[in-house]
């Protein structure tokens, strides 16, 4: 039985709207995000999802939070679900920091990760562990994640077999609110959309 998880990014924050690295820091979601998380409860009605799960940050709870209300649904929250730890460039934008350290990240985003920050190959282990969990879990069910865009990416590219240093460049967009539709089935994954915005219109299944 195939299991369909829909990722979605959580809503903009003060932060991301200034493209600053939030990471770890516990930033709530502006104006548009709340209007984003109401975008996402209305596709989410269309598509009933069987479970909802989140991160544990704030940003990704307020997101999930209309669509759980409107579906009756309680968030499975998973601490693996968080977004990676950017060290040195939390708050920062690339252009802030040590032009070096800006450099080599660019060049090996996972190589050279900021200093002081989770090594992104950590990351996507932990993702990948509670997505296979959420498929094993709601084996023919439908299922919407709220996430992050970094933790996202680094888990596309690790199920698809992509080159875990390249999901910059493979990925470079992954907007607020955007969807990432993966079909789980036995362990084996396929993507069926990527970046897809929240609209009412349900992904045929």
């Amino acid at each position: 039985m195939r299991t369909i998880v829909v990722f979605a990014r959580h809503g903009r924050t003060e932060w991301h709207h200034g493209n600053r690295y939030t990471g770890v820091t516990d930033l709530p979601i502006d104006e548009v995000g709340r209007r984003q998380a109401e975008y996402l409860k209305d596709w989410a009605e269309g598509f009933r999802p069987d479970a909802l799960w989140s991160s544990p940050m704030l940003r990704a709870r307020q997101t999930a939070q209309p669509a759980a209300d409107a579906l009756g649904l309680t968030p499975t929250i998973d601490g693996r679900l968080r977004e990676v730890d950017f060290g040195s460039a939390e708050g920062k934008m690339l252009g802030e920091l040590p032009p070096a350290v800006a450099t080599a990240f660019e060049l090996d985003p996972v190589g050279s990760h900021f200093p002081g920050g989770e090594n992104p190959a950590k990351a996507a282990d932990r993702v990948v562990e509670a997505f296979d969990e959420i498929g094993r879990a709601h084996q023919g069910g439908k299922v919407l994640v709220i996430a992050h865009n970094t933790l996202i990416r680094l888990l596309v590219c690790r199920v698809l077999g992509l080159e875990l240093r390249e999901y910059r460049r493979l990925l470079p967009v992954l907007g607020p609110a955007a969807l990432v539709r993966l079909r789980w089935q036995d362990g084996t994954v396929g993507l069926e959309a990527y970046n897809t915005p929240a609209v009412r219109t349900e992904i045929p299944a």
